[in-house]
């Protein structure tokens, strides 16, 4: 087959490697067009160091990385050298070990090492200057313009078109579907699929031009067989050319506002090296590799890169249908994203799971240049998974005042202010001491949350939830009736009304049905607990339908009777002028019946005790040998946080996928993929967490039993 016709903007690393990944798969009419010569049109292509690095806190980068560099070295274009990462603090050496678990837990070989073997890998390292390192034998480096140029012939020899000097200026479209594009020339390439591999220049994404500065030195007794280093204490990282030593800063700044303030000379990626902003990387570099301070700086220049604001690149299909964007994808990236990418638009779906890298991942005031400038993480950050974002109040919900007033502790979900947690309730007496990385972003206080939502009744700020309108003839449950599936509910409020809670907005819907999104002009809350028919049914009369529309109070709402947290409640849905009363109205129903305002960290704890884990990506579900299950950890005050490795004999057998404090059970919970045959209740295993193991045991599901049954634990 040939398959339809695509073209793809930008014929840098990705838009080769996905060419290359397209007419592998027998779609051969593919057309690359770059606005400059090709493959050294400019673009970060053109300037990267080319390091590969690939373990990393999320198993999809991983998994990309790892594809990337596997590729590469068939192609004889990735010089695996191996990587060392140096802490010169404490802090530092843990995190080292916490990488070292997720790449067991990825399935990358790696070793922290102290500073004596440090030196061993890189002699020229002083060994007094660090505390240790982590050691990956496979990563390496990529000659990037030599990548594209081989996968570019592949691609060509099986039928590709590659122009340069061809600026697209337009994306053509009819109805709502990709029909094109447009050259500045005013030549119009047809096209049925079309694919922006164009880094920075992706207008209209949310990323923004970066600064990062990278630097050559004259001799330095190196040699290319020295491993690329990392020291991200001093944000910096450094590799070898022949005798000399690339130093590059994490430090980055923001670029050009307006691209057209790029150099026009052949090399608009590359702009001036400002001397002044690298002295105190060069001091510190000289501190950790002494050798440099009889060398100087031979060349040196400010490269311009994408970032985006969690540091993720954008993949998927945009607005109109038929554009597919691969834009903030690294050389280290580029060849598992091509994949991906190409699986999705021919199969139908990636081969792995790429939610946290969707292109409409962000909404419409995270997708501005200033948050995305506030919000750009540095490589080398110790960044923790419930860490805030650095902008705040983005989006203000309909019930923040009240919640202010009751001392809620705001985290933040898709730019929502969401609490988690209130001062007003005290915290437990009982409260278990906690290690200090588990519990940063976090406080007893939702431990008793949790305990009165289960004597009681709670108050849950649900707004932060994805909300939208299918209207017209959809497939799905009768009215008054709802379906869970994949973290997504679909509720039939009336025969051409669908509400739907929870994931993306579709992009392909049956004939006759559109979509609205609601997400800005509505709120929510939800209301469990043992007495909550006690609260809500007075003010609505008698609700024996799943999903529900009529008043409560003086309130219009839509209700959806879902038992999340193992007791009996509601999720209520309301117009966000509503809100306000919605609030009052409950909050007054409830104060003789014990009601308590309740915030995120309870509510995740209280569905972990249920068994209400969070969607598994669809490549493990489709893993017949492994399963996800239910983990207690002994170690009361150690609770992991998602990613570690977990072991069975010695050997790592699976991963984390969530875990939090069981307020109820009395213990931490965690749900780990594990195989079918350590799947059994009581079955022994362990948690590598940091430099440390805790001890495990596979629990029945779920630890509490729905409509206040009790709980249980099988050890």
């Amino acid at each position: 087959m040939t398959g339809p016709a695509v073209v793809i903007i930008g014929a840098g690393i990705v838009g080769c490697a996905l060419a290359d990944e397209l007419t592998a798969r027998g779609w051969t009419d593919v057309t690359v067009l770059d606005q400059g010569p090709l493959f050294t049109a400019g673009g970060s292509t053109s300037h990267t160091p080319g390091l590969v690095f690939r373990i990393d806190a999320s198993r999809t980068m991983t998994r990309l990385a790892r594809y990337t560099a596997e590729k590469y070295a068939r192609l004889g274009c990735f010089e695996a050298v191996g990587s060392l990462e140096v802490a010169a603090t404490p802090e530092r050496l843990a995190e080292l070990h916490r990488r070292f678990g997720f790449g067991r837990s990825w399935g990358v070989a790696s070793t922290v090492v102290d500073p004596a073997a440090c030196v061993a890998l890189f002699p020229l390292l002083d060994g007094a200057a660090v505390l240790g390192g982590l050691h990956v034998p496979d990563d390496g480096l990529i000659p990037a313009v030599r990548a594209a140029e081989i996968q570019a012939a592949r691609a060509a020899n099986a039928g590709a078109r590659f122009i340069g000097n061809r600026r697209v200026d337009n994306v053509l479209s009819n109805n709502g579907r990709v029909t094109g594009v447009r050259t500045a020339d005013g030549e119009t390439f047809p096209a049925a699929v079309v694919i922006e591999c164009t880094g920075f220049w992706s207008t209209g994404r949310p990323l923004i031009p970066m600064v990062q500065q990278y630097v050559r030195t004259t001799p330095a007794g190196a040699a290319d067989s020295l491993p690329i280093l990392r020291h991200p204490d001093r944000d910096l990282y450094f590799r070898a050319h022949g005798d000399r030593i690339g130093i590059g800063s994490y430090r980055l700044v923001p670029g050009p506002d307006d691209l057209d303030d790029l150099p026009g000379d052949g090399r608009p990626a590359m702009l001036p090296f400002t001397r002044d902003g690298f002295r105190s990387s060069w001091t510190a570099a000289t501190e950790l590799i002494p050798a440099l301070r009889g060398t100087a700086i031979d060349d040196a220049f400010n490269g311009v890169l994408a970032m985006t604001a969690d540091g993720f690149p954008l993949l998927g299909e945009v607005e109109p249908r038929g554009l597919w964007t691969a834009a903030a994808v690294s050389v280290a990236h580029s060849a598992g994203a091509a994949k991906a990418l190409a699986e999705w638009i021919i199969d139908g779906a990636p081969g792995i799971d790429l939610r946290e890298l969707d292109a409409d991942r962000f909404g419409a005031a995270q997708r501005v240049p200033a948050y995305v400038k506030r919000n750009v993480i540095a490589a080398s950050a110790i960044a923790h998974p419930h860490a805030p974002p650095a902008l705040r109040d983005l989006r203000i919900g309909a019930f923040h005042s009240r919640q202010v007033e009751l001392g809620a502790v705001f985290g933040a979900a898709g730019g929502w202010e969401r609490p988690l947690w209130y001062t007003s309730n005290p915290p437990p007496d009982d409260a278990p001491p906690r290690d200090e990385w588990s519990s940063r972003h976090g406080s007893p206080i939702a431990g008793t949350e949790a305990r009165l939502t289960r004597r009681k009744v709670a108050l849950f700020d649900l707004t932060a939830a994805d909300r939208a309108e299918l209207l017209g003839p959809m497939p799905g449950p009768p009215v008054g009736q709802l379906i869970r599936s994949g973290g997504m509910t679909l509720a039939r409020v009336a025969e051409h009304r669908t509400l739907m809670v929870g994931g993306a907005l579709p992009r392909q819907l049956p004939p006759g049905v559109t979509v609205r999104d609601i997400t800005g002009g509505t709120c929510g809350l939800g209301v469990w607990g043992p007495v909550a028919r006690e609260l809500v049914t007075p003010l609505t009369g008698p609700v024996a339908v799943d999903v529900w529309e009529g008043v409560l109070g003086l309130v219009p709402v839509t209700m959806l009777r879902i038992p999340l947290l193992g007791e009996p409640g509601w999720e209520i849905y309301t117009e966000a002028g509503y809100g306000a009363r919605l609030w009052d109205t409950l909050w007054a129903a409830g104060r003789e019946l014990g009601l308590v305002v309740a915030g995120q960290l309870a509510l995740d704890s209280l569905r972990l005790e249920a068994g209400r884990r969070a969607d598994p990506p669809a490549g493990d579900r489709s893993d017949p040998d492994r399963c996800l299950v239910c983990l207690v950890v002994t170690e009361s005050g150690d609770v992991p946080v998602g990613g570690e490795a977990v072991y069975a004999g010695g050997f790592a057998v699976g991963h984390v996928t969530e875990a939090a404090y069981g307020w109820t059970v009395g213990a931490p919970i965690a749900y780990a993929w594990l195989p079918a045959a350590l799947s059994s209740p009581g079955t022994q295993v362990e948690i590598g967490y940091f430099d440390r193991m805790l001890t495990a045991t596979v629990s029945a599901e779920p630890l509490f039993r729905p409509e206040n049954e009790g709980t249980r634990i099988t050890r």
